[in-house]
C-alpha cells in the first residue's frame, strides 16, 4: 500500500535502515529476471511507492500543412510551346480574359478547359523531370555500417526485437568505451582531508542495502557509486556530510535509471532524518553543476551483460562476475579502471572459476581486450577477494549468498595458478 509523501511508515523498533555504520540487514528474494517481491525482509522498512511530479507535460498537436499544388513553370511554356496544341492554347486564353459572370453551366465548362490546358502546358514539365537520372551519392566513410565477421555476429538472432538494437548495438558498446576516457579517475583520496577509503567503503556497503530495500535496478547503485567518487575528486568533503552525498547521488542516479524512482522524502527517511530537505536538494544542485550535468558515464554493468552475451555465458555465470564486479566498487584502488576492462576481468574470472574457457577470440573482438590488458586486473581482483570478509562490510556477500542469485559468494575462490594459465595462452589477434 503506497505511503503518503511526508509521512513515515508506522514502524517498530530497529525496523529502519540502519545509518551509515550500522550493520546490514538481510535481502530480500530476487529471481534471475525478475525484481524481488514487494514483502520487506526482517528488520527492514517496507518499501515506499514512489511518485514524479511531472510539469509541463501538455500535448503539443504538430499540424502538418497540405501540399499544394505545383504548377508548371513560365519559361518552361516557352520552350514546349511547339508541343502544345493550338486549341488549347486558345482555350487557356480565351478563359483568362472572359469575365467570373455568368451561368453555373458555363462556369463549369470553362473550368473545365482551363484544367485541361493546365495539364497539357504540365505534361511537358513532367516529362523532362522523369528523364533526369537520380545522382548516385557516396555513403562518407564514416557513416558507412561496420562489417562483422559472421562468427562474430550475436546481433543477428535479434532481428525481430527492436528493444536490442541489432543493426547498430556494436556501434553503441564502441562508442561507449571511447566515451570511458573522457571519465578516467585517479585516487583522488590523498585530496580528502577527512575521509578515507574505510569510509568510502562503509558508504558503498550502505547503499548496496538501499538498492536492494527500495528494489532499485543494478544499474542505478552502479551510476551512483560513479558518480560519488567524481564528484569527490572534485570537492572536498567533510566526513559528516558523506552519506548526504552517497544518498543524494542513489537519488540522481534513480531519476536517470528508474521508471519509478523513490522521492526525496524516501531518501531522507532511509538517512533517518540526519538531514533537511533543503540539504538534499542543495547538494543535488551542487553534485550535478560540478558534474556539468553530464551524468552518462559509462559504468561496467552494461558491458558486462554484453560480453556475456558474446559466449552465450548462463545466468550463474553472469551472476558470478556480477558478484565479483560490485564487490569491486568498495575497493578504492579499483577507482582508475575502466568499466569495460574491469567488466572483462570479471567475466574472465567467472569463466575460469566455472571451467568454461578463457579469453576467446570472440570476446576479444567484441571488448578490444586480449589478455595481456586483463592479467593487472585480474589480479587486482583475485587479491581483493582473498581478503577475510569484514563483518561490517557484509551487504554484498549476503546479497549473493541468497539463492536467487545462486548462492555464489559462498563458492571457493579460484587458485590463482589456474588464472595464471588461463592468462598465459598467446593472444591470438582476430580479423
Amino acid at each position: 500500500m503506497p505511503v503518503l509523501r511526508g509521512k513515515k511508515p508506522a514502524v517498530t523498533a530497529g525496523s529502519r535502515i540502519p545509518k551509515l555504520t550500522a550493520a546490514a540487514t538481510e535481502n530480500q528474494e530476487e529471481g534471475p529476471q525478475v525484481k524481488r517481491s514487494s514483502s520487506p525482509p526482517h528488520g527492514a522498512p517496507k518499501k515506499r511507492t514512489a511518485f514524479i511530479d511531472i510539469t509541463n507535460a501538455h500535448k503539443v498537436q504538430i499540424s502538418i500543412p497540405g501540399r499544394k499544388k505545383e504548377t508548371g513553370k513560365r519559361q518552361v511554356k516557352k520552350t514546349s510551346s511547339a508541343s502544345v496544341p493550338a486549341k488549347n492554347q486558345a482555350n487557356l486564353k480565351k478563359s483568362s480574359s472572359v469575365s467570373s459572370e455568368g451561368t453555373p453551366a458555363e462556369k463549369e465548362e470553362k473550368g473545365d478547359a482551363e484544367e485541361e490546358a493546365q495539364r497539357d502546358v504540365e505534361a511537358p514539365v513532367e516529362e523532362l523531370v522523369a528523364a533526369t537520372p537520380p545522382a548516385v551519392r557516396e555513403v562518407p566513410a564514416h557513416l558507412q555500417k561496420q562489417v562483422i565477421p559472421k562468427e562474430f555476429d550475436i546481433d543477428s538472432e535479434d532481428t525481430e526485437d527492436c528493444y536490442m538494437c541489432p543493426e547498430y548495438a556494436k556501434d553503441i558498446f564502441d562508442y561507449l568505451k571511447k566515451r570511458e576516457e573522457k571519465f578516467v579517475l585517479c585516487n583522488y583520496m590523498p585530496k580528502q582531508p577527512t575521509l578515507n577509503p574505510e569510509m568510502r567503503a562503509i558508504l558503498i556497503d550502505w547503499l548496496v542495502e538501499v538498492q536492494e530495500n527500495f528494489e532499485l535496478y543494478h544499474e542505478t547503485l552502479y551510476l551512483a557509486v560513479k558518480m560519488m567518487d567524481h564528484y569527490l575528486s572534485k570537492t572536498p568533503v567533510h566526513r559528516e556530510l558523506l552519506q548526504l552525498v552517497g544518498s543524494t547521488t542513489m537519488l540522481i542516479a534513480s531519476k536517470f535509471e528508474e521508471r519509478s524512482p523513490p522521492c526525496v522524502d524516501d531518501f531522507l527517511y532511509i538517512c533517518d532524518d540526519a538531514y533537511k530537505r533543503e540539504e538534499l536538494i542543495s547538494m543535488e544542485a551542487s553534485i550535478l553543476q560540478a558534474l556539468s550535468f553530464d551524468i552518462n558515464i559509462p559504468i561496467p554493468y552494461r558491458f558486462l551483460r554484453r560480453y556475456a552475451k558474446c559466449v552465450n555465458a548462463g545466468m550463474d555465470t553472469l551472476t558470478l562476475a556480477r558478484y565479483y564486479c560490485e564487490m569491486s566498487l568498495m575497493e578504492m584502488e579499483m577507482v582508475s579502471e575502466r568499466g569495460s576492462l574491469l567488466a572483462s576481468a570479471c567475466l574472465l574470472m567467472a569463466l575460469v572459476t566455472k571451467d568454461l574457457g578463457g579469453w576467446s577470440p570472440i570476446l576479444q573482438f567484441h571488448s578490444g581486450y586480449q589478455t595481456s590488458d586483463l592479467a593487472p586486473v585480474v589480479q587486482k581482483l583475485h587479491a581483493m577477494l582473498s581478503v577475510p570478509p569484514d563483518d561490517k562490510l557484509k551487504s554484498i556477500r549476503n546479497k549473493y549468498s541468497h539463492k536467487v542469485f545462486f548462492e555464489v559468494a559462498t563458492l571457493p575462490l579460484v587458485n590463482i595458478d589456474v588464472l595464471e594459465k588461463a592468462l598465459s595462452p598467446r593472444d591470438v589477434t582476430p580479423p
